[in-house]
């Protein structure tokens, strides 16, 4: 099949040695994608484990249409499932191990340096009251009761710095984050000079001339712990304070079906932003559903497949060969030639044109199957629950050893509903989302909380956020931040980056949020006020 191309006031010599080059390089660029296209179909199968999908496999029967009596003689649980995954998705799978180890030993490092540095700062208090009474304990003047209770103060407030750190920094890791935090960095180096300018003028003055009076160097680890207290109180300004007022709303995008949200952050660096989108991403998103998008994607094939696409080359070829021969007789057959291309041509565009015909019937009918299929779920869980009180009232006047659990109900009563909520998920392509295990542990919980069906088939009904489902689809995700300014620093007015993961990525946007100027008007409280005057004399 060739491609469309124009002749515009070339020679008929020059024409042709062109079209044959071009039609070189297509051949040449055919064999390259063939020989692409073989390199590529490489690919090996992973048996999944059993229990997985409940309903089957998406990418094998997502775009089969499927009549109303499917499924009447099939059971709702199924066997292993097969997924297909090409050589490169093997290769992006072990570099995603290996940088998931790289983290891993960053992190613990990281954990190992605060926990030296924690360790420095607690003990140096306690080793300028300990080391006068290790090395010149018969020169130390004796401690009053003043010092004595600068030892008091000392204690409490190194008990109160310990669970401040240990509230403010030891807390669980979040994320791992690309790159070094820049306030946190900042604080641990502003500490360890700290610590070292401390314990360099305590050896000058104190250890090399052996002070002998001990208040004095009790009062000096007095203030160390003091200026601590300060340094910490920094820390909680610019870690958690500074960025609560919210200085920037960002548009985050999700790129295969374009899902929007807005969000309001304060001042952040890039990749903390990216950490806060995505920690929203998992609660406000709804889940991402790659089975939505093969209907429209076999709707675009089926659009191209319907098309053709008609050699005019030859027809503008042999009406410019009879225009330069002065042939009437070519002049005639190149006339004919070209009328029949713009007839043909003008077929397919009418073709072309009925398609949002296609497409309304389409939506249509998928939109009446869902809720028929729907319609049947509904009374199918009604009538499940009311079976669930029938057996509750019948087990009340039973023995109590023989009153059946909750999951024990959810079993018996769950192939009752299985072929409806089977035959729904497929229709709404849902089935990868719920496994058979996870709807039935969800139907227990409902009958143990006295839930209704409605509350049942919310879940179902509804797509609800990402951390509604299993673990397993959002737990074990690595993101990939793309941004072209540097990730420590903050975000901008018009700053865009990308959050990127295997299946789709996150577009976000930022923008800052304007000053907002008020002005007051003052209005006077008698303007309100009105007389009404009624008629002595009226109409009788």
């Amino acid at each position: 099949m060739d491609t469309e191309s124009t002749y515009s006031g070339y020679s008929y010599y020059s024409g042709r040695s062109r079209g044959s080059h071009r039609h070189g390089e297509r051949s040449r660029d055919r064999h390259k994608s063939r020989s692409k296209d073989s390199r590529s179909e490489k690919s090996v199968t992973i048996n999944a484990p059993p229990a997985e999908p409940l309903l089957g496999d998406s990418t094998v029967r997502g775009e089969e249409v499927q009549d109303d009596n499917w499924g009447e003689t099939t059971t709702a649980v199924t066997g292993t499932s097969e997924h297909s995954l090409s050589q490169e998705d093997i290769v992006r799978i072990t570099k995603d191990l290996e940088d998931s180890v790289g983290l891993d030993c960053r992190r613990y490092f990281t954990l190992t340096l605060a926990v030296v540095l924690g360790l420095l700062v607690f003990l140096t208090p306690l080793a300028f009251l300990v080391l006068p009474h290790l090395l010149w304990p018969e020169k130390l003047q004796s401690c009053g009761t003043a010092c004595e209770g600068l030892f008091i103060s000392v204690a409490f407030k190194l008990l109160i710095l310990l669970l401040a750190v240990w509230a403010l920094f030891f807390r669980p890791p979040r994320a791992g984050l690309p790159r070094v935090f820049v306030f946190r960095a900042l604080l641990a180096v502003l500490v360890l000079l700290f610590v070292v300018s401390y314990w360099l003028f305590y050896g000058v003055r104190i250890l090399d001339s052996q002070d002998e009076n001990y208040q004095g160097i009790v009062q000096y680890a007095v203030s160390l712990v003091d200026a601590l207290l300060f340094i910490h109180y920094l820390a909680i300004v610019l870690l958690e304070l500074r960025q609560l007022q919210p200085c920037f709303s960002v548009c985050v995008t999700r790129s295969t079906d374009g899902e929007t949200r807005q969000y309001n952050l304060g001042q952040l660096s890039i990749q903390r932003a990216a950490l806060a989108i995505v920690e929203n991403y998992y609660r406000d998103f709804p889940v991402h559903n790659p089975a939505l998008l093969t209907a429209s994607k076999s709707r675009a094939a089926k659009h191209l497949a319907g098309l053709k696409v008609y050699n005019v080359d030859d027809v503008f070829r042999a009406k410019l060969k009879a225009y330069l021969l002065d042939s009437p007789g070519n002049n005639a057959a190149a006339g004919l030639a070209h009328s029949q291309s713009r007839a043909m041509i003008a077929a397919a565009a009418r073709r072309r044109d009925t398609s949002h015909n296609e497409l309304y019937y389409e939506e249509a009918e998928h939109e009446r199957r869902v809720r028929k299929r729907k319609a049947r779920l509904v009374v199918a869980v009604e009538e499940a629950f009311t079976h669930i009180k029938r057996m509750q009232e019948e087990e009340q006047k039973k023995a109590p050893g023989d009153v059946m659990d909750p999951r024990e109900a959810a079993q018996a009563i769950f192939p009752s509903m299985a072929r409806a909520l089977q035959k729904y998920l497929r229709t709404t392509k849902q089935q990868h989302c719920h496994s058979m295990e996870s709807i039935q542990q969800h139907l227990a919980f409902c009958i143990t909380n006295n839930m209704t069906p409605k509350a049942f088939l919310e879940s179902y009904l509804t797509p609800g956020p990402t951390l509604q489902y299993s673990r397993d689809r959002w737990l074990a995700r690595q993101w990939t931040l793309i941004s072209e300014a540097s990730v420590t620093s903050g975000l901008k007015d018009g700053a865009v980056f990308l959050l990127k993961c295997i299946d789709f990525s996150l577009v976000v946007t930022a923008k800052k949020i304007p000053y907002i100027q008020m002005s007051e008007e003052y209005i006077d409280p008698k303007s309100h006020k009105f007389v009404l005057r009624l008629q002595s004399e009226t109409s009788v």
